[in-house]
């Protein structure tokens, strides 16, 4: 690896502490929070789980074979780590407050809004990502680039035991990313939809929803946001 400047130490630095912090088992209340979830899980109507496992089986088949979620995003004068970030971090800013919007308009209006948040909140989940993507000059339309931002998107929403063994595959994408090329959506759409159950149930109910869904829909961008840039400093840096 070159030398590199005060900038990128800096992020590879918070990259690594990042990995540190993924790699370590979630505390006491967060898997207190997780027991609770599991009991709430099995009384949510079969109906919003079925939305949820189509509409991520879904987005996994249009994130590897379509255009949908990449949009045109500008380049020009990203030349440095740190141009490159800033722009992200401004498209987040963007990202998450469409997110929010949605999340609270849709939390508003009960139960059949609330359900889809679902499919509208992934869309801008993977909008987000492609974007990151391409900001950081990676090109998003070939299939490997797909594989690895679905593998991101895992990586943030998942459980302990999963997420050790994704991040070890991004870590050493370089190494392994040759059997490292097709997603399990059924592993990911079940990861993904225990990680954000009790967030969206409350966001289910009239009124309160609304601040629910729109601090949920917040959240969850801020740590997709935070989940994808570590990994990118990690694959450019390393």
């Amino acid at each position: 690896m070159t030398e590199i400047g005060k900038y990128e130490k800096q992020a590879l630095l918070e990259a690594r502490r990042f990995v540190h912090l993924a790699g370590k088992k979630s505390s006491l209340i967060q898997r207190s929070s997780k027991q609770l979830q599991n009991k709430i899980n099995q009384k949510i109507p079969d109906q919003a789980h079925q939305l949820v496992t189509e509409s991520i089986r879904s987005m996994i088949e249009l994130s590897l074979t379509s255009s949908k979620f990449i949009l045109p995003v500008e380049t020009i004068g990203l030349v440095t780590l740190e141009d490159k970030e800033i722009a992200i971090k401004h498209r987040l800013k963007q990202y998450k407050r469409t997110a929010m919007l949605e999340g609270a308009g849709t939390g508003a209006g009960g139960i059949l809004l609330g359900l889809a948040d679902f499919p509208m909140l992934l869309s801008i989940k993977m909008k987000f990502l492609f974007d990151v993507g391409q900001l950081y000059g990676f090109e998003v339309k070939k299939h490997e680039e797909r594989v690895f931002l679905l593998h991101v998107f895992l990586l943030a929403f998942s459980s302990d035991r999963k997420r050790e063994e994704v991040l070890h595959m991004l870590v050493n994408w370089k190494n392994e990313k040759e059997w490292s090329r097709q997603v399990d959506w059924r592993t990911l759409q079940q990861e993904y939809r225990d990680t954000i159950d009790l967030a969206k149930l409350l966001q289910l109910v009239p009124g309160f929803g609304a601040l629910v869904g729109a601090f949920a829909n917040g959240r969850f961008l801020d740590k997709l946001g935070e989940t994808a840039i570590n990994m990118y400093r990690l694959r450019l840096l390393t």
